[in-house]
């Protein structure tokens, strides 16, 4: 297990400026990615709540409603709200294991597949977008800059679970 690293002192209390925090930028960045996202799966006839499951359950992320609600950051009444429009509209079906007849497996019915197929697409146009004007290296040193980021949050509680 490699040291804790030592705590930076870029932010001050007193002179702490929401808009150039890091954090805030962040969370900015997100919220913005989010709305592109929701327009070009809009134009597939997929909104967020669909996407999201359909493709955690095609790559394989999730079995169950309890995994899906891990995976997704969901309570479980969201998840099963969630899952019932996806059930009403033929893109997924509910089977209960053969088993354990407590755990119902999730299982993308053909019209569900199609639609989660059209997700990585859209997902890597977008974000090639994104990333226009910068380079391999640029954008390498990006994602290991957020890694390193994301465990030093998980620091921050080692009994949570890591994102």
């Amino acid at each position: 297990m490699s040291a804790k690293p030592a705590k930076a002192s870029f932010y001050s209390g007193d002179s702490y400026d929401p808009g150039s925090s890091v954090g805030y930028q962040i969370l900015q960045l997100g919220t913005l990615i989010r709305r592109e996202v929701d327009v070009r799966m809009a134009l597939h006839d997929l909104t967020d709540a669909q996407w999201k499951p359909l493709f955690m359950l095609s790559a394989g992320r999730a079995e169950t409603a309890h995994e899906l609600a891990r995976v997704l950051d969901c309570d479980a009444g969201a998840i099963t709200r969630m899952l019932d429009r996806l059930e009403t509209k033929g893109l997924l079906e509910r089977v209960r294991s053969e088993t354990d007849r407590r755990v119902v497996h999730l299982r993308l019915t053909e019209a569900g597949r199609a639609a989660a197929e059209i997700v990585p697409h859209v997902l890597a146009d977008a974000h090639n977008d994104l990333f226009a004007g910068f380079s391999r290296e640029e954008w390498m040193q990006l994602r290991d800059f957020i890694t390193r980021l994301i465990t030093n949050t998980n620091r921050f509680d080692p009994g949570r679970p890591a994102a």
